[in-house]
């Protein structure tokens, strides 16, 4: 067997896939020729090496190509990822378009350097931002006349609207106010109360009509009381009793006491049966 021969056969006898005289034939000529043999020893040590290892991933040129060779119409155009690109530094990309776009990016040259270049732009507002600058002379004036179209301030008026609402939100801001809410609620619940507790009838008129009499009930009974009380201390002034005038009833007084007769009413009442 030749040596161009042995490495055209060489996948065959690894498989084990040879006839038994051409195997024979093989292993002979791999045992005669060093070059051959150290070919072969090569290549098995090559084939353990790859299966003991690690499968590898694909990375995503790889993926991108394959895809783009067998589905040409799931790839993004320039225009797509362009306006894509800010949701996808925001995290905001749905998974399907978020494949899409980075497979883009691994093959695009256009597109490749774009995301970086937007993220160092962004940081370097970020520490403009930071830095205070010198405000250019004029520019407070230049944008007044750009905005506004003059110079002064005082000059430029809100439309007759605008205040005409400033001043209604001013009126109506103490009356539209959470204390209305509860002062209402508590007026609503009073009159409530009153019309299903001292109204008659169930209606508002009824609750006055209700109070009026509880007033003259009051004052009737106030005058009634105060005339007794009067009455009472005269009669017990003039009739020379210690009654309480608060007492209308009468009971519980106590009995006049009788005071002994003096010496003089007896000697003058014994001189007057002598006669």
């Amino acid at each position: 067997m030749l040596c161009a021969e042995f490495e055209n056969r060489l996948s065959d006898y690894l498989e084990g896939i040879l006839g038994p005289d051409a195997h024979r034939a093989f292993s002979e000529h791999a045992l005669r020729c060093p070059v051959c043999h150290q070919t072969l020893s090569e290549v098995k040590t090559t084939i353990h090496a790859c299966r003991v290892g690690a499968l590898l991933p694909p990375t995503p040129e790889l993926e991108a190509r394959i895809l783009k060779k067998t589905m040409p119409e799931a790839a993004m155009s320039c225009q797509e990822f362009e306006e894509s690109l800010t949701d996808y530094l925001d995290g905001f990309l749905p998974a399907f378009v978020y494949h899409r776009w980075e497979r883009h990016a691994a093959l695009c040259d256009r597109c490749t350097e774009l995301p970086g270049e937007v993220v160092r732009s962004i940081g370097a507002c970020y520490t403009y931002i930071n830095e205070e600058m010198p405000v250019p002379a004029g520019l407070d004036g230049k944008i007044l006349q750009s905005t506004i179209g003059t110079l002064r301030v005082e000059e430029v008026r809100a439309p007759w609207t605008a205040r005409l609402a400033s001043q209604l939100r001013i009126w109506l801001d103490p009356i539209v106010s959470p204390q209305l809410a509860t002062v209402a609620t508590m007026l609503l619940v009073a009159v409530f109360v009153l019309t299903n507790t001292v109204s008659a009838d169930g209606s508002i008129s009824g609750v006055y009509r209700a109070s009026l009499r509880l007033a003259e009930q009051s004052y009737s009974g106030g005058t009634e009381g105060g005339i007794k009380e009067f009455t009472n201390g005269l009669k017990g002034l003039v009739g020379g009793r210690g009654q309480n005038p608060n007492d209308n009833s009468g009971k519980g007084q106590k009995p006049v006491e009788q005071k002994p007769p003096n010496q003089d009413d007896a000697n003058n009442s014994n001189v007057e049966k002598k006669r």
